[in-house]
């Protein structure tokens, strides 16, 4: 039996990454949390695979780059936020982007996961993000889908 997720919704995901699609999804959530009193968690992937030195590890200074953007890309969405008196919690992991959020879903029981159209990567506002994609195939988690 599926839950209606609209009545249900306690704890909401935005994974972000500044991106403006990102933005429209933190947007979103939190629009989408506050008549329900649920909680957003912002996430914030730091992709190691594509940020790891041949050595095959995250040089220092790279990981302090890293985690401050972060930081600030999760403190913009905090502060969507608390301007309309929504709880949020801010995450940063590492990992397969996709991997990470789909586990992260689960691990945590969220009812709605709200994710931007496309990402960093470059991809055109009219595909959807391969991130996007490969979570709505993984979860059995409802998935909205903001657009800029």
């Amino acid at each position: 039996m599926c839950r209606d997720w609209a009545t249900y919704t306690t704890t909401i995901l935005v994974p972000t990454d500044g991106s403006d699609s990102s933005t429209a999804a933190v947007e979103r959530g939190v629009s989408n949390a506050k008549p329900h009193a649920a909680t957003v968690h912002f996430l914030h992937v730091i992709d190691a695979g594509t940020e790891m030195a041949a050595s095959g590890s995250i040089a220092p200074e790279l990981t302090e780059t890293l985690d401050q953007e972060a930081s600030e890309i999760l403190e913009t969405a905090s502060r969507k936020a608390d301007e309309v008196d929504v709880a949020a919690e801010q995450v940063v992991l590492e990992g397969v982007p996709h991997e990470v959020i789909a586990e992260y879903s689960t691990d945590n029981e969220v009812d709605l996961i709200v994710m931007g159209a496309s990402g960093r990567s470059g991809i055109k506002d009219h595909l959807l993000g391969s991130s996007t994609d490969r979570v709505i195939r993984s979860v059995d988690t409802s998935v909205l889908v903001a657009r800029p």
